[in-house]
């Protein structure tokens, strides 16, 4: 066996590199281009996040009350106040999850309010008032020039000229500038979605098809690296010198550049495996939503007489928590203090102390109940549950509020502050709850945890975070550049043979 292993293992490594030599081309160039798009070359804006301002007491002539029964409007989902152009507006939810806008100094409201606020925030983000879209259009989907890594929807979709053309997507909810693309950007985005996540293989079979045959591409990649290593690391001296000329200095090159790399070729093509099978089943819990009807009965005090610090009061909406429903107040962060959020009984206004971590907690178990819920928003799918698990029973560990992006909740997750929730289960479950939007923003177990350990330090080497990250990235790249080099070496051999 050992002898005929020697006598093929050449062979073999020969017909399996050329097997993966295209994939290998696609993904090394693609991810080549990431970190000039991602760091190097990333297009900006004039303004990225939108400054936040206390609420104008001297604006609102109407309660929310008094605007909902002039507008018939019995039912709802929520409201919050929003600034734009010089007047305060009622932003209103409602059950047919509509957003209508009402002036709060003269009660009218806003026709296509949505569409003007969108508008408004673009311009905003853009630094330029005078500016008009080409186009504009609500997006309830993710796309193609809108991934899911993008999280929020629905999303206004607004279309410029400035600069060859620039897109920008709002969430208007939270007056979110959720990404936005240049032309650039736009064709980095299809090339790596054609050539690293093969999107291609979606357009003419399924996704489950996409993952089988990246799988097999990247399983040949390990034996191929792993051959490599034991003919030209262990068995070199076994194999006939060739006399020197061309080719016996592609072999030279691809010999000496091959063992240099083999190690980061196994680890891409196995992170890459392992972060594939994570997209068998998308997991698209992230983004569930709890937004209970509100009845106008319930609202008995009216927030204007509540005892609250308007010097630096952000926002206010409505929650439900049990039998309970609350003013959500929003603090503005201070030098001295983040940003804070209290609760107070609509009915008699008064305080409901320690209600952000409790209101954290009622939400998880309304988004891991395993019967359906009217009034969870669920973006294609539900939660996985067990429904002969014992979650509810499970010890609460440990609960915090994050201001800032962690190691278990990245900057992929684009909502903070978020309350973190850990239990203890089996598999270790941390929620991410962002309360002011009563949002699952994300849900991670031990399997999630090792999976995004492995890509990060395999395959976006955040290993190399201590040396900053055009280090980090240098590194990468050059490591990717290696992996397309001794493949091409390879490839220039079996052609002068």
């Amino acid at each position: 066996m050992k002898k005929y292993i020697k006598q093929n293992i050449y062979k073999w490594h020969k017909i399996i590199g050329l097997i993966t030599i295209i994939p290998v081309i696609f993904w090394t160039l693609s991810g080549l281009m990431h970190p000039f798009m991602a760091h190097w070359f990333k297009p900006t804006l004039p303004k990225e996040k939108l400054e936040i301002s206390v609420i104008d007491t001297t604006k609102i002539k109407y309660s929310i009350q008094e605007v909902l029964k002039a507008h018939q409007i019995h039912r709802f989902l929520n409201f919050r106040i929003v600034y734009f152009k010089g007047n305060s507006y009622y932003q209103i939810i409602s059950i047919d999850k509509k957003i209508r806008y009402f002036n709060t100094t003269t009660s009218e409201e806003l026709l296509n309010g949505d569409q003007h606020y969108a508008t408004y925030l673009a311009k905003y983000y853009l630094a330029d008032t005078a500016i008009k879209p080409s186009n504009i259009s609500l997006q309830t989907t993710f796309s193609q020039d809108y991934k899911y890594i993008n999280r929020l929807l629905p999303v206004w979709k607004l279309s410029f000229d400035k600069n060859g053309g620039t897109d920008l997507f709002i969430e208007t909810t939270s007056s979110r500038l959720a990404t936005f693309n240049n032309q650039n950007r736009k064709n980095f985005l299809l090339i790596f979605d054609l050539f690293h996540n093969w999107s291609f293989l979606d357009a003419i079979s399924n996704n489950q098809i996409r993952i089988v045959m990246m799988m097999i591409c990247l399983s040949i990649i390990i034996l191929s690296a792993l051959s490599g290593i034991l003919i030209y690391g262990f068995m070199w001296g076994k194999f006939k010198k060739t006399p020197i000329n061309s080719k016996s200095i592609l072999k030279k090159y691809h010999r000496q550049i091959g063992i240099a790399t083999a190690f980061v070729t196994l680890t891409f093509a196995a992170s890459g495996a392992y972060h594939a099978t994570t997209k068998w089943n998308p997991n698209k819990e992230t983004g569930l939503k709890y937004e209970p009807i509100i009845k106008i009965e319930h609202l008995k005090k009216d927030f204007l007489k509540l005892n609250l610090f308007w010097d630096k009061l952000s926002n206010i909406s409505i929650v439900t928590l049990k039998k309970d429903t609350l003013y959500q107040v929003v603090y503005n962060k201070t030098d001295d203090e983040p940003q804070e959020i209290l609760y107070f009984n609509v009915r008699t206004g008064k305080e409901t102390l320690n209600a952000d971590i409790e209101y954290a907690k009622y939400l998880v178990k309304k988004f891991t109940s395993t019967t359906q819920q009217e009034d969870i928003i669920l973006p294609d799918c539900c939660l996985k549950t067990d429904e002969n698990n014992n979650f509810f029973e499970a010890k609460l560990l440990n609960t915090k509020t994050l201001y800032s992006f962690s190691r278990d909740y990245g900057f992929v997750f684009k909502r903070l502050p978020v309350v973190q929730l850990d239990y203890d289960t089996p598999q270790n479950d941390t929620y991410f709850i962002d309360t002011q939007f009563s949002t699952l923003a994300s849900h991670i177990t031990d399997e999630d945890r090792i999976e995004g350990y492995s890509f990060a330090i395999f395959h976006k080497f955040l290993f190399m975070d201590w040396a900053g990250k055009n280090i980090r990235d240098f590194t990468m790249l050059i490591s990717a550049l290696g992996v397309l080099i001794v493949s091409l070496f390879g490839l220039a051999i079996f052609i002068k043979k």
